[in-house]
């Protein structure tokens, strides 16, 4: 484990930050205090797929982390974030993109600014993503990510 890695209650811990499956993602998602706030692109998730979270009575979150197409970082983020949420934050805030890495990036920028304003919301990152990581052929969608585990989806 590198210096800012790290485990509570055995769950795997970045910079502070829980890194969940896309299966306990999901598990936490059905106990009704969490939120998943899909930070991709538009285009991401018009042409690759959403979550569909309505097995557990809930939507995701759409909020871009990075803007498409230039991916040039979205200066309102956090903002848009608690917009959507108004006065009422969940237990936990689930962070999702295509394999981890935006999401980590976004749970963490809305860790630090929870805090910043003595608001509580556990910031977790889902570490393998929609699309999960590239396998040898340089290719998503073999190895791991909420697809590939048989969470449920959709597209448009």
């Amino acid at each position: 484990m590198s210096d800012d890695e790290g485990s509570v209650d055995g769950v795997t811990t970045i910079a502070g930050i829980a890194q969940l499956s896309p299966q306990q993602a999901f598990e936490a998602l059905s106990d009704g205090d969490a939120a998943l706030v899909d930070v991709r692109t538009r285009a991401e998730w018009a042409f690759v797929g959403l979550p569909d979270l309505s097995p557990v009575g809930a939507q995701p979150v759409l909020v871009e982390w990075r803007r498409y197409p230039d991916m040039s970082p979205n200066s309102d983020f956090a903002a848009q974030l608690m917009d959507a949420f108004g006065d009422t934050l969940p237990g936990k805030l689930l962070f999702l993109c295509r394999s981890g890495g935006r999401s980590q990036e976004a749970a963490l920028a809305v860790s630090r600014a929870l805090a910043e304003r003595g608001a509580q919301s556990a910031c977790c990152n889902v570490a393998e993503g929609f699309e999960g990581d590239l396998d040898p052929s340089g290719q998503r969608g073999s190895i791991n990510g909420w697809k590939v585990r048989g969470l449920p989806w959709r597209q448009s």
